[in-house]
């Protein structure tokens, strides 16, 4: 069996899980569950328990259009990757399918907190997905300085896809900014109120855009110099 079959094996089977959990809650759920929730974690929004399915739906069908996308950039992407990049990008696959997959269990387990409609006492959701995503943002700033130029994945500037140089010095800065600042995200939603939580967590996916952003640009105005 190829290496790209057993990859797309292990991707259907990870997206798979957040289904067979919601299946497992299915019969003991009430009529009635939460489907969406504010900002203080609470639900606002309700639907039949069948909704159990939506999240992890959606993030099956998000998964398997990553995966396929990722698994291929050899064979779509103009600037034709190396081979390492597309060992990289197959693992960067598998990565996003992950990551797709505990957030449809972490949507699923929230819908199993309701405990009274009427009051809309729920799992506090925010407090469990701000600090995953958070975490996934530091594991993305692991794999940055290891893009090399293409046209689907990192920061797609003019000057980046221009110039070799512009692009690994901006992905080596981006790599640094998105590993700390998504630790601090994790740390800040835990430890700070609901709404205080979500305001530094804006703001450091802020940062976490323009720091590179300027950093490519400023290089590309002193001629692709390396410092």
């Amino acid at each position: 069996m190829k290496a790209n079959q057993i990859n797309l094996i292990i991707a259907l089977v990870i997206l798979g899980i957040p289904f067979a959990y919601a299946a497992y809650l299915y019969p003991n759920l009430p009529a009635t569950i939460p489907t969406h929730f504010n900002i203080k974690g609470a639900a606002d929004d309700w639907g039949g328990k069948s909704a159990i399915f939506l999240g992890p739906g959606i993030m099956a069908g998000v998964g398997l259009f990553t995966f396929f996308l990722l698994s291929n950039i050899k064979s779509i992407d103009p600037k034709r990757v190396k081979a390492e990049d597309d060992g990289m990008f197959k693992k960067m696959a598998l990565f996003m399918v992950g990551f797709l997959s505990i957030l449809g269990i972490i949507i699923t387990y929230s819908a199993t907190g309701a405990n009274a409609k009427s009051m809309g006492e729920t799992v506090n959701i925010t407090k469990i997905l701000l600090p995953f995503i958070g975490m996934a943002f530091s594991l993305m700033g692991w794999f940055m300085p290891k893009l090399h130029q293409n046209y689907f994945a990192g920061f797609k500037l003019p000057w980046t896809l221009e110039n070799v140089d512009n692009w690994n010095e901006t992905h080596k800065v981006a790599g640094k900014v998105w590993l700390y600042g998504g630790i601090a995200q994790a740390i800040g939603t835990i430890v700070l109120p609901n709404e205080a939580g979500l305001i530094i967590f804006l703001g450091i996916v802020l940062i976490m855009i323009v720091i590179p952003t300027v950093f490519s640009y400023r290089m590309f105005k002193n001629g692709n110099l390396i410092k």
